[in-house]
């Protein structure tokens, strides 16, 4: 295949996507509307594919060209290929790739907040939630449990940062998602303006059970997590319609961020 190039050179500029740029120049460098992330693994390769996603250009490991990596080659076209062996790459990249397949895609036009909501009954609302594999995993939960949309306050991690894509295992194609420009009360505004109800997953005296049949019932409901660390914020409580707690046993006094919106998820499903 005349597109496939062996890595000699580990500073050659088409590898820069792989090695010397960083997550926010990924996203801004030069032209922001044009800027990159890279997809981990066939599978969630093939999911951003299915999604209409751009490739640019592929890594992968010798031995996947005829292997696990023939069917993505067949979809990207005449992109170039970058191949070598398991430890070149590794020095290249920093770590061992997963599957042995790496894509640089271009990065997908961000949506809207209004657009996200239209249609959703049920929509997941994280602010502060800066560990990516914490957003990954919430994505991949998203997408299991029904949740339709999710929206992150400024200060969240990237969706499209490598390891979220890779822990949510494509889930952040599958789930519609944008980013508030102004929180929280812009926020709250436009959730209340389309009809949701919103739950705070926070330990408060005043917080209801997650199975409260209330929530269970509301048409449009709105859950919204806070940080790893402190939580939701002052302001973000006091703006919600409910606290909502998960019951925890045997002295626990909080499950991780990302366990928590899979309980929530579940049980405040759309039935």
């Amino acid at each position: 295949m005349e597109n496939v190039i062996e890595v000699t050179d580990l500073t050659a500029p088409g590898l820069a996507p792989y090695a010397s740029l960083t997550e926010a120049q990924l996203r801004s460098r030069l032209n922001p509307a044009r800027g990159l992330i890279i997809v981990e693994s066939p599978k969630v390769i093939a999911t951003a594919l299915d999604r209409g996603l751009e490739p640019v250009s592929l890594l992968m490991e010798r031995r996947h060209i005829a292997g696990d990596g023939a069917a993505v080659i067949a979809r990207c076209g005449d992109v170039p290929v970058y191949t070598g062996a398991r430890e070149t790459l590794s020095a290249l990249t920093g770590y061992t790739l997963t599957r042995g397949v790496l894509c640089a895609m271009r990065r997908p036009a961000p949506a809207r907040p209004e657009a996200v909501l239209a249609g959703a009954r049920r929509a997941a609302v994280l602010e502060g939630v800066v560990d990516a594999t914490n957003i990954g995993a919430i994505f991949r939960s998203a997408a299991a449990l029904g949740v339709d949309a999710v929206l992150l306050a400024p200060t969240c991690c990237d969706p499209l940062n490598r390891r979220s894509i890779r822990v949510s295992m494509g889930a952040v194609f599958q789930v519609p998602w944008a980013t508030l420009d102004d929180w929280p009360e812009a926020g709250f505004a436009l959730l209340r303006a389309h009809g949701f109800r919103t739950a705070a997953l926070a330990l408060t005296d005043a917080s209801l059970p997650v199975d409260d049949p209330s929530l269970r019932t509301a048409p449009r409901l709105a859950m919204v997590l806070g940080s790893e660390g402190d939580g939701l914020s002052a302001a973000a409580l006091g703006l919600s319609d409910s606290a909502v707690k998960i019951p925890m046993a045997h002295g626990v006094d909080s499950l991780n961020v990302a366990a928590a919106a899979a309980v929530a998820f579940w049980e405040l499903r759309a039935r």
